[in-house]
């Protein structure tokens, strides 16, 4: 029962806060909406000299490599293997597909007709008189003076001025 008369402080409080904080949005805004955007100077173009060209370098002309010869570069104590031969495989012998006689195909008896019920006459639709074609409204056409009761005329409806002198 100490604490009853915190409640009262806090409200004094919130409102002050909120004050203060939507005072510093409302300059914010302010200030981003003055300022403006620094003019930035513009950079004076940088003249680069010329590639230096290189001299051309004459082909070199490489003297032709000896052919070593396989049997020089294999030492003596390796022994060499004879050529490889591969067995041939006899060609396989398939058994003779039995002869299977044909079947006879079988005789269906006929399928019988159906017979459908005869569906009752639809009566004739009675004949709708005929309908005179609508027509469109007419609108009145607007005069091409137009006047007003009052003195002073609406700029974009009175006639344009003439620029000659009477």
């Amino acid at each position: 029962m100490a604490h009853h008369h915190e409640p009262s402080i806090l409200l004094p409080m919130i409102l002050i806060t909120l004050s203060l904080l939507s005072g510093k949005q409302v300059l914010a805004s302010r200030h981003l909406l003055e300022n403006t955007l620094p003019v930035v100077p513009e950079i004076p173009k940088v003249e680069v000299p010329p590639h230096p060209t290189l001299p051309t370098l004459p082909k070199l002309e490489l003297p032709p490599l000896p052919k070593a010869e396989l049997q020089q570069v294999l030492p003596d104590h390796l022994p060499t293997l004879p050529p490889l031969e591969l067995p041939t495989l006899p060609k396989p012998e398939f058994p003779a597909v039995p002869h299977v006689p044909a079947l006879e195909k079988p005789e269906l008896p006929p399928l019988p007709e159906l017979e459908f019920p005869k569906l009752p006459e639809l009566p004739a639709l009675p004949h709708l008189p005929d309908l005179p074609k609508p027509r469109l409204p007419t609108f009145p056409t607007l005069p091409k003076e137009i006047t007003f009761p009052f003195p002073f005329p609406f700029p974009s409806l009175s006639p344009p001025l003439s620029t000659a002198t009477p």
